[in-house]
């Protein structure tokens, strides 16, 4: 079957386009750049669930189109280290985290130069990490508070300032600041070695890379609204960057904490090179993904559907005391403002009605070329083992009615489950069955043309009708499969 997906974003385009760009505002600065990356340097599902045809690992190619000039500083704040802050899409701390960056950098050929630990306060955990750090060969400096930042500029730039903060040695053109989440500080760790690098009488520059907003969009585009409901919990709100308008005459999207920051940040370039080089927040960033979208309708239907999808995670947040009422209230104006409902989400509908007439916890999945399946919950396997099945059979051209595997397999499994590991659910988790279908395909070429087919799950949507176990959810996004959930649990025999 032909599983081509609608394409609304050149990625190639975006490869060239982004990385000449940055080259230019190097080339505008003289000796260096520091450039704040913000977002997901090289796992952003966001931006490819948004923009698709825009690939997770894009940053991190266009980087790698520069790699001879570039190198990476990785930023992490001292208290997210001593609080064991965890970064929710991949459940790990941010310290782990700072491990796994360097270790992929490395494996792409990225230099990565260093380590600063911001917000530095004598932290036993962050002494800690730093030592695991050096051990690793990695260079590690330290960022300390500065009381009344950011509004005490007098302070700030003085040797009490950014002054006591350690000058990181870096070696190349363009220094890629980097950090395993927001507010970690990586706007200041630039901004501190503009402010040291001016004092050795080095010209160097700052700018700014967020993908989203995305600043020549307009202000209500879905792909700029679904920004928003991804970072419902930072209550970042987008709107017109006014400075922009009033230097230049032209409407372009910022995001408030820029807009918010850029006085401030004004009166710093000025002390460090005279003037700003900046008009606006907007004239920082160097983001080119607007101009990479080919087509603007395809764009805006997976937006929506990106909104939709962040409604149902609201939602179940709230059910599991995550989420608060109010980033829920944001969530549904949001929704209202892109113009869409849940029954927009074609995988619901079908779900809920599988639900109604089986009685029993159901599943819907929505294939590229628009077929919707279903699943329904068994004696052996769960609504969401038997939809994936059932997806599988579908791109194999595997007759509905036959078995992928048999019984004998499935009950070994279920009574080691029930009798010896104490589980009152004896049917099949997602796991459970793709590990099954495997030991499967060793004699039964049905069960390997079906595991065959499970990259093309990719990109489809999959609805269920109860919140699923998190070993369910796991394996749904490590198979790529855009998950939502109504809000409310099944039983724990369903």
């Amino acid at each position: 079957m032909d599983i081509t997906r609608k394409i609304g974003f050149d990625n190639d385009l975006y490869l060239k386009t982004q990385s000449e760009h940055i080259r230019e505002r190097i080339a505008s600065f003289g000796d260096k750049l520091y450039l704040e990356f913000g977002g997901k340097l090289f796992d952003d599902f966001h931006a490819s669930r948004v923009l698709p045809g825009f690939m997770p690992d894009s940053k991190l190619r266009m980087l790698l189109q520069l790699k001879d000039d570039a190198e990476i500083v990785i930023v992490i704040n001292s208290s997210d280290i001593e609080k064991n802050k965890v970064r929710s899409d991949l459940g790990i701390t941010y310290d782990v985290d700072v491990i796994r960056l360097i270790g992929v950098f490395r494996k792409f050929g990225l230099y990565v130069s260093s380590v600063v630990l911001t917000q530095y306060e004598n932290q036993v955990s962050a002494d800690a990490f730093a030592a695991r750090l050096t051990s690793l060969g990695v260079n590690v400096y330290h960022h300390y508070r500065i009381s009344g930042y950011p509004s005490n500029i007098q302070l700030i730039m003085s040797d009490e300032g950014y002054g006591k903060n350690d000058y990181i040695e870096t070696s190349r053109h363009l220094v890629v600041v980097t950090a395993p989440g927001p507010g970690s500080g990586k706007m200041a760790t630039c901004l501190s070695q503009l402010y040291h690098e001016h004092k050795r009488g080095r010209n160097a520059g700052y700018a700014k890379f967020e993908t989203f907003p995305i600043w020549n969009l307009p202000l209500k585009h879905p792909v700029n609204i679904a920004y928003e409901a991804a970072t419902s919990d930072l209550n970042d709100v987008n709107m017109i960057d006014p400075f922009h308008l009033e230097a230049y005459g032209k409407t372009t999207v910022n995001y408030n904490r820029d807009v918010e920051i850029f006085p401030v940040l004004n009166t710093m370039f000025e002390s460090i090179f005279g003037q700003s080089p900046y008009k606006s927040p907007t004239d920082m960033g160097v983001n080119m993904a607007g101009n990479c979208i080919v087509d603007d309708d395809i764009v805006r239907e997976a937006a929506k559907e990106e909104i939709i999808r962040r409604y149902y995670i609201g939602l179940c947040g709230k059910r599991k005391g995550q989420v608060s009422d109010d980033e829920v209230y944001k969530l549904e104006l949001l929704m209202k403002q892109a113009g869409v409902t849940t029954e927009d989400r074609r995988v619901v509908a079908p779900a809920l009605a599988k639900e109604q007439a089986t009685g029993n916890p159901a599943a819907a999945m929505e294939l590229p070329d628009g077929t919707i399946l279903t699943g329904k919950t068994s004696n052996l396997l769960g609504a969401s083992s038997a939809l994936l099945l059932n997806a599988l059979k579908y791109f194999g051209g595997i007759d509905d009615e036959k078995l992928l595997m048999s019984p004998h397999v499935i009950e070994p499994i279920q009574d080691l489950k029930v009798n010896h590991l104490g589980n009152a659910n004896p049917r099949l988790h997602t796991d459970e069955t793709l590990l099954a279908l495997s030991i499967c395909a060793n004699t039964s070429e049905d069960a390997k043309k079906a595991m065959d087919q499970i990259s093309k799950l990719r990109g489809c949507e999959v609805h269920s009708t109860v919140i699923l176990s998190a070993v369910d959810e796991r394996i749904f996004k490590r198979l790529g499969v855009n998950l939502t959930c109504e809000p409310k649990y099944g039983t724990p025999e369903s």
